[in-house]
This record gives structure tokens, C-alpha cells and sequence, in this order.
């Protein structure tokens, strides 16, 4: 007896196209988030002159192991080898959350040490950059957990979260090659806008490729993509309100 099957070699290479597609991305990620941190963090801890609070060095550790491990998962996907992606699932949620914790702990030391410098109003102001951005991050995580049985939209939100994590990276090479010489403190607000813009554009890359493969961009990056550059300008003036003062300011009190 003959068994019929419905094979079509096309959409068998788009598929395979497809999966890949997001292990590159995840890989450029991790090269944007490697190369980004290389001349203010791994170069100077190669040569030993880098000096930081363990609390920033575990950060970094978390950081540059969900990258990793964000390149894994995606390989796994990419090979058919999907039991095994949703068996170590767990560990993308121990280290998101993990993650979620330390950033939240690395902005308050950022911002006593900013007040013990006598910069405290500065970075106060500075601390809705980071406490967005991980806060961002812990949310589009989540959701994509919740939607881990539709992979079309899983995927899109475990990209999406990637790529909000990039612009502290890209932001290290502006204030490394183009920042004007100046008192070391944290950045004004303001700055932070173009390096985002910088690293979102590989959420461009995602859009263009998701127009090509379905004939439109996915909900997930036009809702998200919003969302994301809404937030990065909104940070301006929330860290010039009086009331983001009071929020943080209260939280460094706390902490001192």
C-alpha cells in the first residue's frame, strides 16, 4: 500500500528559512550586546583596571548568559529539536527573572552612587532609563511565556524582549566614541533616545523579513514596536516630574 503524503518542497524550505531566520537574530543580538559592552566592561576587565560592586558584575554575568542561552533556544527551535527547547524553558524563566531582580538592584546602586558623588537629582532622573527598560522587559518575557503554545507569536515576543535589552549596549559605543569630554554622573535622559533607535532597527530586520514571509508584519512587532519607542521617548519627561522624584527618590532613601 502506497502512503500519500502532502510534502510541498516550498513551503518546507520557507519553514526552514524561517526558524533560522531567528536563530541569526539571535545571534546579532548577542553580538550587539557583546560588542556594545566590550570597550566599558570586558576589555577593561581583561586588563584588570575595571572596578564595580559585585551586584554589577553578577548583572552582567545574568545578562550575558540569557544571551547565550537566548542563542541556544533558538537553534533548538530552528533544528526541529522543539521537546528539547520546552524542556529547559525553566531556566529562560530563572534567569528572566533573575535578570528582573539584579537590574532593578543594579539601577539603586547607580543611584547612590550618583548621590554619594552629589549627583543625586541627575541620577534619579537617569533611573527611569533602566527601570523601564528592564521593567519592559520582565513584561513582554512574561507574555511570551503565556503564549508558549503559539509559536508564531511566542517567538516574535522572546525576539522582542531580546532586542529591548540592546540599547544600554549600543548606548556604551556613543558615550565611548561621541560623548563630548566632560564630569563623569549619569547621562541626561535625552541621550539615551538615538542609541535605542540604533538598536531597534533590528526589529526593522524582523518587520521587513515577517512582509516578505507573510505579506505583513507580525501584531507583535507593530504593537510592541510601538509601545517600546513610546516608552523610550516618554522617559524624558516622567524624569523630569516631580512625582518620578518622589517615586525614586523614595526608593534610594530606602536603600541607604
Amino acid at each position: 500500500m502506497t502512503t500519500l503524503t502532502d510534502f510541498n518542497p516550498t513551503r518546507a524550505i520557507a519553514q526552514s528559512q524561517t526558524g533560522y531566520f531567528y536563530f541569526y537574530m539571535a545571534l546579532a543580538c548577542t553580538a550587539v550586546a557583546f560588542l556594545g559592552f566590550a570597550p566599558t566592561y570586558w576589555l577593561p576587565m581583561a586588563q584588570r583596571s575595571f572596578s564595580a560592586s559585585p551586584v554589577v558584575h553578577f548583572h552582567g554575568l545574568l545578562f550575558f548568559a540569557w544571551s547565550l542561552y537566548f542563542v541556544f533556544q533558538s537553534w533548538l527551535a530552528a533544528s526541529g529539536k522543539v521537546a528539547r527547547h520546552r524542556s529547559i524553558g525553566m531556566i529562560g524563566v530563572s534567569l528572566a527573572t533573575a535578570m528582573t531582580i539584579f537590574g532593578f538592584l543594579v539601577t539603586v546602586n547607580a543611584m547612590k552612587r550618583s548621590a554619594a558623588a552629589g549627583l543625586a537629582d541627575d541620577g534619579i532622573a537617569f533611573a527611569i532609563v533602566p527601570l523601564s527598560g528592564i521593567l519592559f522587559f520582565a513584561v513582554v518575557f512574561t507574555l511570551a511565556i503565556a503564549a508558549v503554545r503559539r509559536p508564531e507569536t511566542h517567538k516574535r515576543l522572546m525576539l522582542l524582549a531580546a532586542i529591548s535589552l540592546l540599547d544600554a549596549a549600543v548606548a556604551r559605543w556613543f558615550l565611548t566614541f561621541l560623548a563630548p569630554p566632560g564630569p563623569l554622573g549619569p547621562p541626561p535622559v535625552p541621550v539615551t533616545i538615538p542609541p535605542a533607535i540604533v538598536a531597534y532597527l533590528l526589529l526593522v530586520v524582523a518587520m521587513v523579513f515577517d512582509w516578505r514571509m507573510r505579506g505583513r508584519p507580525h501584531p507583535v512587532y507593530v504593537y510592541g514596536g510601538i509601545a517600546l519607542i513610546a516608552i523610550k521617548f516618554l522617559n524624558w519627561p516622567i524624569s523630569l516630574s516631580p512625582l518620578w522624584h518622589s517615586f525614586a527618590g523614595g526608593i534610594l532613601a530606602m536603600a541607604q
